[in-house]
This record gives C-alpha cells, structure tokens and sequence, in this order.
C-alpha cells in the first residue's frame, strides 16, 4: 500500500569532540544515532528516515549542517513547536537551527550546493585546554606568510589526488575550489582563546576524503619549512603521485556553512 511521504529540509549546529563522526557504527556514539533517537523518541511510532549532506568525521565540528528528514503517513503540523520539541531532547553539543518543508524533487545529496570548511589553529604555543575541541594547537613556531601563500594555490581547478586520503586510481580529482585563504582569526571568540589565532577558510561544490585536512597538513609542513611553494604547486599538477604523509588534527575543523541553490 502506497504512504504519502513528506519531506523537510533541517540545518544544524554541532560539536562533534565527543562523537565518533556523522555515520552510525557499531558501538560507538555518533550524530547520526543520537539524532535518530532523539526523532524516535518525539515521534513515536511514525516511519521515518534521515539523511545528511555529507557526512563529517570524527571530532569535526559543524556550524551549519543539514540534513533531509523524510515522514510517512502525515506531515508536521506545526514547524516551530517541532523544532523547540527537536532541540528540548537532543543532546547539548547538538542544536537545530531551522526546518523547512521542501517537495520531493528535492535531493539534498545530489542537489547543488556550496559548503565553507574553515580550520582553526595557533601556533608556537600552548593553549587554554578548553580550546581543544576546535582550536588546533601546532606548537612548533610556523611561518604564516608564507602559508597565506600556499594556501592561494589551492584556489581554483586542480587535480587534489594529492589530497585525498588512500586515493585509488580510478576516483576524479579534479575539484575546484572557489575560496581559499588563510587569514587571522576574527568568527570564533572566547576569553579562553589566546590572543592571535589563525584559519584556513575554504569553499566549494565538493571536496574529497580528508580534503581539508591534508591541505592544512601540507600547509603546516610548509610553516615549518618542511615542503616548499613549489611542491606545493607541483602536487596540484595533473600528473602528480605524491602522497601527503601529514593529516591535520580532526578537532580543528569546522563546517562552517552549506549552501542550496
């Protein structure tokens, strides 16, 4: 017998240092168990599914996700009273933001969308220890100019091989990045933070396994005077095989926002 499904668009903010990434796993506490449960729980025995854009690893952090919630059998009466009743039992590292009804044309994985990843670090010091859950702290002195250069190299269309993490052969890398830069930290504060921090600021349609992450790893390295410009040229190069042996700590990176068209 055929259901008639109704279909919501839902942004959400989260901390992710105590979770095990988006997708549920066996044994281990995620975004995703923990939202489905709380969903269970305010609606009782209506079916229902839910599924995100993009699925964010362990300790990442989202400022602004979203996710499509699909009900069967009869809609949401009241979208305000949903999202105060969503938020009242979802945990406190977990808030929803807003929702939306959309039609079923909608297809929040395939749909055009822009996301800005942005990742927080200091450098040459120790930190406040309740920075931990998104500030990395990198406490080798860094040459910042110079990665302010490094990072304007990834602008644009490149082969991110490089930049992918356990790349096969046969997976496409050629992405575009429209923004990259790394500037001072001016979006997050708190009195805990110290005095200058720094962020990588990156935005675009798609980006690969631990894009993100590796970029900021090959960008440290350069701080540190351990890779040069023009390697850092040479791994967006068509034709590259190298393989970047530095991943960033997870806890620095934010989603910071997710665009439809």
């Amino acid at each position: 017998m055929f259901r008639k499904r109704f279909y919501y668009l839902i942004k959400l903010q989260y901390l992710g240092y105590r979770f095990h990434g988006w997708q549920k796993q066996p044994k281990v506490k995620t975004l995703h168990l923990m939202v489905d449960r709380t969903l269970k729980y305010i609606l009782g025995d209506q079916p229902f599914k839910t599924l995100a854009a993009g699925r964010t690893d362990a300790m990442v952090s989202a400022n602004e996700a979203a996710m499509e919630l699909f009900l069967e059998e009869k809609p949401i009466e009241d979208l305000d009273v949903f999202l105060d009743l969503f938020n009242h039992n979802l945990p406190q590292d977990i808030r929803a933001l807003s929702i939306k009804q959309v039609n079923e044309e909608f297809n929040i994985i395939n749909d055009s969308k822009v996301k800005e990843y942005i990742y927080l670090f200091t450098e040459g010091q120790k930190n406040h220890p309740f920075c931990a859950p998104i500030i990395t702290t990198i406490l080798d002195s860094l040459d910042i100019e110079i990665m302010k250069k490094g990072a304007q190299l990834f602008q644009g269309t490149h082969n991110f091989k490089t930049y992918c993490y356990k790349a096969s052969d046969n997976g496409e890398y050629i992405r575009t990045i429209d923004e990259c830069e790394l500037v001072v930290n001016d979006l997050y504060t708190a009195n805990f933070f110290p005095e200058t921090s720094y962020m990588l600021r990156v935005k675009g349609k798609g980006f690969g396994r631990n894009q993100i992450r590796l970029m900021m790893g090959a960008l440290i390295k350069l701080g540190r005077g351990d890779i040069s410009l023009e390697y850092v040229k040479q791994t967006l190069q068509e034709n590259s095989t190298e393989v970047m042996d530095y991943i960033a700590p997870a806890s620095g990176l934010i989603l910071n926002s997710i665009e439809f068209d």
